[in-house]
């Protein structure tokens, strides 16, 4: 099969290497489509991210969809031909974490396309077979590689309590926080306000429902990693309000209006990925309930896996790259 790999940063090199074998109950699935990530980018980038180093070549790409082609040992869940969207962290199921439920928080997860673990830029990945959702003809293959940015936005709604009624408020529209607004909106947000200093991405927010300036917000979530938004977004809540920190800045620290959360009883609280939250993202989907094919402004094939990486940076316009290893040249 053809891989896209990472040999450095600013180097990915399409490569031919084995088909991987399907272990005792894995699938083996050929990737219809996969989504470029920030992650991805800042591995292309930087070659890091925090703790985590490319120390050897790495396969980027963990939001994917596609077919099973194959079953490893004692693997029942699926039947060859069925389509399916990877949840790419599989966890160890042992610890504390995983047998209370967090398996987002594992220790011992791996995860696709994060070293030394590779990721879906390729024609084939094995995974185990509770990590691959069934998907309906509904929901097309693009859209299921977005269930993973769709999870995170499930998630943080979650975190932040969205309920009918709710005013809530999202910094950054990327695809993260283009996702949260169709979240919020789908769990019946009254009104949910889309800040970011993209003009593009501002009226993308406005198409799908958001407005621009909101105060007294029931809940913040910060998608954008900027630490001004961060502040800005707090001190934009109602007393007892709720602020969720989704977007990964550059730094390690932060400051944050501690006086303000004090005064107003403020909640703040972190998320790290999700769990759980594949049937809710495939069931919204399906329903029709999130627009997922609106975020995507770009496909390319396999061979263009680097151009996709940098369309980010070179398009203002640019949400969401997809990355489609059966196909050839870039397509709008």
């Amino acid at each position: 099969m053809r891989a896209a790999v990472l040999h450095a940063p600013g180097d990915v090199r399409v490569e031919e290497r084995a088909v991987p074998e399907p272990g005792p109950r894995e699938v083996l699935v050929q990737i219809a489509a996969v989504g470029v990530c920030g992650s991805d980018v800042h591995y292309y980038e930087h070659g890091r991210i925090g703790p985590y180093v490319v120390r050897e070549p790495l396969v980027l790409g963990h939001e994917s969809a596609g077919r099973v082609v194959a079953l490893g040992p004692g693997a029942t869940r699926h039947a060859a031909g069925d389509r399916v969207a990877l949840e790419p962290g599989v966890p160890c199921g042992r610890c504390r974490e995983c047998r209370a439920g967090r398996y987002n928080l594992c220790r011992d997860v791996r995860f696709f396309a994060t070293p030394p673990v590779d990721g879906a830029f390729a024609d084939y990945v094995a995974i185990h077979e509770d990590f691959a959702f069934a998907l309906p003809d509904s929901v097309s293959d693009e859209a299921g590689a977005l269930m993973e940015p769709l999870s995170v936005a499930v998630w943080a709604c979650r975190k932040a309590g969205v309920a009918p009624g709710a005013r809530v408020l999202v910094t950054g529209a990327g695809p993260i926080g283009l996702l949260t607004l169709q979240v919020a909106l789908a769990s019946g947000a009254a009104t949910v306000a889309v800040t970011d200093v993209n003009e593009h991405r501002l009226a993308l927010a406005r198409r799908l429902g958001a407005t621009d300036r909101l105060e007294d917000a029931d809940a913040l979530v910060e998608c954008s990693g900027h630490p001004d938004a961060l502040r800005q977004g707090i001190a934009a809540l109602r007393p007892a309000g709720t602020a969720v920190v989704v977007g990964m800045g550059p730094e390690e620290d932060a400051t944050v209006p501690l006086s303000l959360i004090q005064n107003r009883e403020l909640w703040l609280t972190g998320t790290f990925r999700y769990a759980n939250t594949y049937p809710t993202a495939i069931a919204l989907a399906a329903a029709g309930r999130v627009d997922l094919e609106a975020i995507v402004t770009a496909r390319f094939g396999l061979d263009q896996a680097e151009a996709a990486l940098r369309a980010g940076r070179e398009d203002p316009a640019a949400v969401k790259a997809m990355v489609i290893p059966g196909s050839g040249t870039a397509a709008p």
